[in-house]
């Protein structure tokens, strides 16, 4: 069985202002500092066979704040980045829902191979980051990878091993820096646990 410990990044500020980051970037927070300190120390007794993480900056920063409880560096992905939203990047959620109501919604589906201009469609989107955990789950074969992304790409991750819609507009918890465990075993993908915050002093959500 080959383990993958997904993480998403720490708080930035553009998550505080509730906007669409995208390819694009925002500092991480004081709080999504220290989140990302307690999630190392929460994983400091892990026995790891590698350590990945999104080129894009608020995951290299979590990543390296992570790393160095665990003493090892991150190696740097550009397919575990967050969805690209083109256009929209920048703009709040309800923002984008009036300018693009084909790119996203957190109450209905949308169409899955609709891109806003400059952006990936909810489609391309699932594809890139299937194909990327499954290259990463059979390079390390039998070992435990821990993974720095995007609350996007975990979305996708919990929809594909649900089994839902590619542009299901199902709820799914992914606060920033919980620990999502995903199994890959003979071709077999389940997920083992989700949504895991204990270490940040707060209840575990776990929906699975």
């Amino acid at each position: 069985m080959t383990e993958l410990i997904l993480i998403r990044h720490g708080e930035t500020l553009w998550n505080r202002e509730g906007r669409i980051q995208g390819h694009l970037d925002s500092a991480l927070t004081d709080e999504g500092i220290e989140q990302a300190i307690a999630c190392g120390r929460r994983l400091a007794g892990e026995s790891l066979s590698a350590f990945y993480c999104s080129d894009m900056g608020r995951a290299q920063h979590t990543a390296r704040l992570i790393g160095e409880s665990l003493r090892i560096a991150p190696a740097s992905r550009a397919d575990l980045r967050e969805r690209a939203y083109g256009d929209g990047e920048g703009l709040t959620y309800a923002e984008i829902d009036q300018r693009f109501p084909e790119a996203f919604s957190k109450v209905r589906s949308v169409d899955e191979h609709y891109a806003v201009p400059g952006g990936e469609t909810k489609r391309q989107f699932h594809d890139r980051v299937v194909t990327a955990l499954t290259d990463l789950a059979t390079a390390h074969a039998g070992g435990s990878v821990l993974v720095v992304t995007h609350g996007g790409v975990l979305g996708v991750v919990y929809r594909w091993l649900h089994d839902l819609p590619v542009a299901s507009p199902h709820k799914v918890a992914i606060p920033n820096v919980a620990i999502n465990r995903v199994a890959h075993n003979g071709g077999t993908w389940s997920i083992r646990l989700w949504g895991d915050v204990s270490h940040l002093g707060v209840e575990t959500f776990e929906e699975v």
